[in-house]
């Protein structure tokens, strides 16, 4: 093989190595982070206003429930107290995130452990 050859090889395989460790690492991070959430979260301590037409509101919703994540889940098209609950927080988008009280507009699930941390501390 040609060394031009040769190396195109060494560096497509050090781009698909790379690419690999990435996505595996992101994994491991998402389930050290579920399963911190699964054992902080109780029942009640998050709630989640949606909308039944949001795509983020499905993959919080997919991404709570895969990690087996204690919240509830109410619809402001649906649900007249749900829509008051979102007027009442201001809510500009969905998902808007009650966590123990605390208004958290978007699903990041660091920033919701960390926020249930810190209630418990």
């Amino acid at each position: 093989m040609a060394p031009g050859k040769r190396s195109l090889w060494v560096l497509l395989l050090l781009v698909l190595a790379t690419a690999g460790a990435s996505q595996w690492w992101g994994a491991q991070r998402a389930a050290n982070v579920g399963s911190r959430l699964a054992a902080l979260a109780r029942p009640g301590d998050i709630q989640m206003l949606s909308s039944t037409t949001c795509a983020y509101c499905a993959a919080a919703r997919a991404w709570l429930t895969e990690h087996q994540v204690a919240f509830s889940e109410c619809f402001i098209e649906t649900d007249r107290e749900c829509a008051f609950r979102f007027a009442a927080v201001r809510g500009q988008g969905t998902p808007v995130l009650l966590v123990r009280g605390q208004v958290m507009l978007g699903f990041d699930a660091e920033r919701v452990a960390r926020a249930l941390s810190l209630a418990r501390g």
